[in-house]
Formats: C-alpha cells, structure tokens, sequence
C-alpha cells in the first residue's frame, strides 16, 4: 500500500510540475490553478503515506535518506502551499512542483537501510524536533528560490532585457516581499529544531550540545539567517543583500542535510539509527 501511495504521490508531483512549467512558458492561468490542485492532491497522498509508514513502523519515517526525502517533500509542499494561499507569487510553483518531484524520486531510487532501528527514533520528542527542522528548512528552500528569483529579475533590469524572463518572473519587490515571508516563517521554526533538539539531546546524551557536524552547520546557517532578519529589521536591508544572505543559509542548510547526515561521522548520521541485528 505504501508503495503504490508513493507513486500516486510522484504523478501528482509531476503531473504539477507540467501544469506549472506550462504556465512558465504560456502564462495561461488554467495551467496555473491545475498546478495548485494537483500539488493539493500529491501533498495529500504524501499525508496517507507518511501516515501508513508512521502507523506500521511505530515512527516517524527518518531513519534512512529516502525516508527523509519523503517527509522534505511533504514540508515544501505544505509551506508552498501555505504561502501561495497567503503571497500567492504564481512562478515560485515551477521550481517547487519539480523539487518535490525529485526528492519523492529519490525516496524510490535510494535502496531501503537494513538492521535494528534505534529507539531513539521512537520518541515523540525527537518527532517533534525533526517535524519542526523540517519545516522550517522547506520555508527557508523557498526563500532561497526567491533569493535566485530576485537576482536574475535584477540582471534583466541592469541589462535592460526585458525578454522572455523579464515578462514571467515578479517585480523585485514582490520577489523581496517573498523571501522575507518565508523567513520570517522558517527562522522561529528553525529555532525550535534547534531548541527541541537540544533538550532532546540533553535528555539521552546528557548534554545539550555535543560538537556534532550537523549541529554545527546548523548553527552557521542559523546565525546567518539571525543576522539577515535582524538586519532587515532594523536596518532596513532590503533587495540584492537580502537575496545573497538568504542563498548562502539555503547552501550551509543543504550542507548539513545531505553533508553531515550521508558523509560525516555523528549521531545525526543515518547508519546511527539503524543498528545491526
């Protein structure tokens, strides 16, 4: 059942990923609204799955890098979702609808962990941390597809080429609008990972930090998001800076995802949380 839920959920994806690149190109609106209904009916689909994994296994499913893939896809396309009904910039569905796409492929492509999962993963406290990071990483990927946004609109401006890209992507400041959105999302909910993690880590390690590469990649990026909301708050930085700030978050943040989790040694590897028998 599951896998037959996975594949109705990559059609949808990629059914999405037609309509929104057919709008891209043709700027019809119906293209746009079925994009939108069937990025619904994926996301759906992805609930069912991630539900009947969660219900069989007795956890959330993160114990493999597939595994993970579904539940990222799932959180981009709920907080896409969530900001189109709120910010409603129609382009940003062209690169979300293949983006889910992609990571469901890959839930399928990647071959299944083997062993004894750790019942670390067992814990609803570690649950909440993981749907809490994951959240926040999907409203800060969109941020960070907003930043690419910005900067080539502005190229087409410099460059006075008001073509095929000029006619199809927002005005800068809707584009900035955006990405101030997303982060103003995805920072507090990126904090709480951190924050839940911690306690979590306290609860089984008996420390609140432990030098881990992930927490640290996870600390620069969160730090760079800090700086680039506290100085759009205060200062006032707008426009280019807050485009290229929010793109290098976007790239230390994948670091630690597929970096700290598929190649480095620590407890937030994947192989931690499968055991052999």
């Amino acid at each position: 059942m599951s896998s037959a839920l996975i594949y109705l959920t990559l059609i949808a994806y990629f059914g999405a990923t037609a309509l929104w690149l057919g709008f891209f190109l043709a700027q019809r609106e119906n293209f746009c609204r079925g994009g939108v209904w069937l990025l619904g009916l994926g996301l759906v689909f992805n609930t069912l799955v991630l539900i009947f994994l969660t219900w069989t296994v007795g956890y959330l499913p993160v114990a493999t890098f597939g595994q993970t893939l579904l539940v990222s896809a799932w959180a981009l396309v709920a907080a896409f979702l969530f900001l189109y009904w709120r910010f409603p910039i129609k382009v940003l569905g062209a690169l979300t609808a293949p983006l889910a796409a992609l990571m469901v492929s890959g839930t399928l492509l990647l071959a299944p962990g083997h062993g004894v999962v750790s019942p670390a993963l067992k814990s609803l406290w570690l649950t909440v941390h993981i749907i809490l990071a994951l959240l926040g990483n999907a409203a800060l990927t969109l941020a960070f597809l907003a930043g690419i946004f910005y900067l080539v609109q502005e190229r087409q401006l410099k460059n006075k080429n008001f073509g095929f890209f000029y006619r199809r992507l927002p005005s800068l400041e809707q584009l900035d609008a955006l990405n101030y959105w997303c982060l103003t999302i995805g920072f507090p909910l990126l904090t709480g990972g951190i924050i839940t993690g911690s306690l979590y880590a306290q609860h089984t390690l008996g420390s609140f930090w432990q030098w881990d590469p992930k927490e640290i990649l996870t600390l620069l990026a969160w730090l760079i998001y800090a700086v680039l909301l506290h100085e759009r708050l205060t200062v006032g930085w707008r426009g280019r800076r807050a485009a290229l700030l929010a793109i290098c978050g976007f790239v230390v943040l994948l670091a630690a995802f597929v970096g700290a989790n598929l190649w480095f040694s620590s407890f937030h590897n994947f192989a931690s949380f499968l055991k052999q028998p």
